[in-house]
C-alpha cells in the first residue's frame, strides 16, 4: 500500500519554508506520541498527535509517529516538496526541444499507446508517484513498467472516430523529497508508428517485395500506408543522406533499377493520410547473387 502523501508547494527561493501541519490520526488523539523525520528523532523534540512542522526547500521527507512509551510505530505520512514556480527539472532528461522529456508511441489505432522516459545520471533511483491520463472527460487506464521507465496505456476510443480531443499525461516523478511533474500532450495519430515491415524479400531481378504488419488496421483501404525505398552503397546505413536512389510508393513491391550488383536496399511505411512517424526501416543486402533481408 502506497504511504499516504502530503505535497508542498514551497517558493523557489533560498532560505525559504513553510509550515505543514500534520496528524498521527484519530485513533491516537489521546496517546503519548513522539516524531521522527526519515527515521531519525527530530531536535528539538515533537511530541503530540497534531503537529506543525517548518519544511526548508527541498528539506521534506518521511515524518512517522512513535508511541512515546515503547517507540512502537503507529502511523507515517510522506511529505514531497514541489518548487513554485515549477520551472527546473533534474529527474528526467530532456529528449529532445521539440519532443520534450516523454516520448510516446503506437504501432496502429486500437487506443494502446506506450510512453517512455530517462532519468538523469543522479536520479537513476527516482520512481514514479502517479500518472495521469484522459482524453476530454474520459480518463484513460495506464500501468507503469516494471522498471519504472514508462507507461503502458489503453484508450477505448474508437478507432474509426475523428480525433477531436487531445490526450493528456501527466507523470509524477520524486527523487528523495523532491517532486516533478511531467506533461505531455497529443493525438493518437501523431504518435502512430507502423511497425517494420515484414517479409522483405527479392524475386524475379531486381524486384523487393513486403507485406503489411500484422498489427496494422484493415481495411487497408481506410488505414493506408505510403512506402519510402532507398538504395545507398554497401558500408552505408538506410538513414544515410549519400543514396543512390530514393523514392516513394504506395505498392508493396518496388523494381529496383541500378547497375549497381552491390548496394543496400531500405524500404519503411508511414501512415499516408495522418503522416505521423516513419516505420523503423528493413533492409536488404545485396552483393551480386547474395541477398539477406533482416530488420533493423
Amino acid at each position: 500500500m502506497m504511504a499516504p502523501v502530503m505535497v508542498v508547494r514551497v517558493p523557489h527561493a533560498h532560505g525559504s519554508m513553510v509550515e505543514v501541519p500534520m496528524t498521527c490520526g484519530d485513533p491516537y488523539q489521546h496517546k503519548d506520541v513522539f516524531w521522527k523525520r526519515n527515521e531519525e528523532e527530530l531536535t528539538p523534540a515533537l511530541r503530540g498527535n497534531q503537529i506543525t512542522v517548518l519544511v526548508k526547500e527541498m528539506k521534506a521527507g518521511n515524518y512517522s509517529c512513535h508511541l512515546r512509551s515503547s517507540g512502537e510505530y503507529l502511523n507515517h505520512t510522506l511529505v514531497l516538496v514541489q518548487l513554485d514556480p515549477d520551472n527546473r527539472t533534474v529527474i528526467l532528461e530532456e529528449r529532445s526541444p521539440e519532443e520534450g522529456y516523454i516520448h510516446c508511441s503506437a504501432v496502429n489505432y486500437k487506443g494502446s499507446f506506450g510512453c517512455t522516459w530517462r532519468k538523469t545520471q543522479h536520479r537513476s533511483h527516482a520512481a514514479v508517484l502517479l500518472v495521469k491520463a484522459s482524453r476530454h472527460q474520459d480518463e484513460i487506464s495506464c500501468v507503469v513498467n516494471g522498471d519504472g521507465s514508462g507507461v503502458r496505456c489503453q484508450d477505448v476510443s474508437c478507432p474509426y472516430k475523428e480525433e477531436k480531443h487531445l490526450i493528456h499525461l501527466t507523470v509524477y516523478m520524486h527523487s528523495y523529497s523532491r517532486l516533478e511533474a511531467y506533461t505531455k500532450s497529443f493525438y493518437l495519430r501523431d504518435i502512430v508508428r507502423p511497425e517494420q515491415l515484414p517479409n522483405l524479400h527479392i524475386s524475379s531481378g531486381q524486384v523487393f517485395s513486403w507485406d503489411y504488419p500484422d498489427t496494422w488496421e484493415k481495411p487497408r483501404t481506410f488505414f493506408g500506408l505510403h512506402f519510402q525505398v532507398k538504395v545507398v552503397h554497401i558500408g552505408q546505413t538506410c538513414n544515410s543522406d549519400n543514396f543512390v536512389l530514393k523514392n516513394h510508393t504506395e505498392d508493396t513491391k518496388y523494381d529496383v533499377n541500378v547497375k549497381s550488383k552491390k548496394y543496400l536496399f531500405c524500404v519503411r511505411a508511414q501512415d499516408k493520410y495522418a503522416l505521423g512517424p516513419w516505420s523503423h526501416w528493413s533492409q536488404c543486402l545485396v552483393n551480386k547473387n547474395n541477398v539477406d533481408c533482416q530488420n533493423l
